[in-house]
């Protein structure tokens, strides 16, 4: 009964049997995002550690739950595994596609929301009709957004950047209650088989979720640490992830960076870029690619393969090792 209120870790999307799927969580994409109007601390900011954390099977356990890994490692049924992760990637994606324009956005990907914000001319959006702008036939047609490096005309940039804006405001609005009853962003139906498929994956992974959340939240307590998160899942389906487990409370979406066309390595370089090199970087993550770009900037990498590494983490920040 409590689960239902406890906020709870987001989703990425690694690699699946679906085209579409890998589409959106494969890391090795080509291109290359802009770098503009990346948010920065202010100048008498007192942050003193930066908590860079990976998403799938480090705050959340979803990969693993479509190839029933999980399952097997941990003795549980793998058809029942492979279920639940099939029912929440559906969650993700019709999130992304009916309130977050993953339609649109799926080949204009970003690695940052603010990415591409100076191309944005501040209109007011209230009335602005996103469905027959002209947006997604202009990029289908002339390939726009395909990792070629062409981009459109001044027009069709300011309409991408609306999107963006857009999805930005969607989620500070529904990040501390995307099922909350007053707001509602799901409807009736799908927050009840939304909250139900939460708590189901939350007994079949052993409370993984409330283990990670801990941690979160105690780092997300101090006025000298800050969460960051950087996922290999594009950046619209991150979103829609974070947003089903309630993980905006401890990542505003200024601290969410999009690895798939730059690589972890170049995002850890942003992060560096954006706090500078007196902070402490403390990386938190299962994968090699984490692990690889926190041993080249020289931070300690804490990595998560088990249940007890998530306590043990929490653990040390109880302390204050960390």
């Amino acid at each position: 009964a409590e689960y239902s209120t406890i906020h709870s870790p987001s989703t990425p999307i690694k690699d699946s049997d679906s085209d579409r799927l890998r589409r959106s969580s494969d890391g090795k994409s080509r291109g290359r995002g802009r770098r503009n109007n990346n948010p920065s601390p202010p100048p008498d900011s007192d942050l003193e550690r930066v908590f860079i954390w990976d998403l799938d099977e480090t705050i959340i356990i979803f990969h693993s739950l479509l190839t029933g890994s999980y399952a097997n490692r941990y003795g549980r049924d793998p058809p029942t595994s492979v279920s639940l992760g099939l029912r929440m990637e559906e969650m993700i994606f019709n999130l992304a596609d009916t309130h977050l324009f993953f339609n649109d956005l799926e080949e204009c990907d970003q690695v940052h929301i603010d990415d591409v914000s100076s191309d944005d001319n501040g209109q007011d959006l209230s009335t602005y009709n996103f469905g027959t702008d002209g947006f997604p036939a202009a990029a289908t047609s002339a390939n726009l957004c395909l990792a070629t490096g062409v981009r459109g005309g001044v027009d069709w940039m300011r309409k991408l950047a609306f999107r963006y804006r857009r999805v930005k405001e969607i989620y500070n609005t529904y990040k501390n209650n995307v099922g909350g009853k007053s707001l509602c962003l799901l409807g009736p139906a799908k927050r009840e088989a939304w909250l139900q498929l939460r708590a189901e994956i939350e007994a079949l992974t052993d409370s993984w979720l409330t283990l990670a959340l801990k941690a979160l939240t105690l780092i997300h307590s101090r006025t000298n640490c800050v969460n960051i998160l950087v996922t290999t899942t594009q950046l619209i389906p991150a979103l829609a992830k974070v947003l089903l487990y309630g993980l905006g409370v401890v990542f505003p979406i200024e601290n969410i960076y999009s690895a798939t066309k730059i690589g972890k390595e170049s995002c850890f370089e942003r992060i560096i870029q954006r706090f500078g090199r007196k902070v402490v970087y403390v990386v938190i993550g299962d994968g090699v690619e984490e692990e690889q770009g926190a041993k080249k900037h020289a931070m300690p990498f804490w990595r998560i393969s088990s249940h007890s590494d998530l306590m043990a983490l929490h653990h040390a920040l109880e302390l204050e090792y960390l």
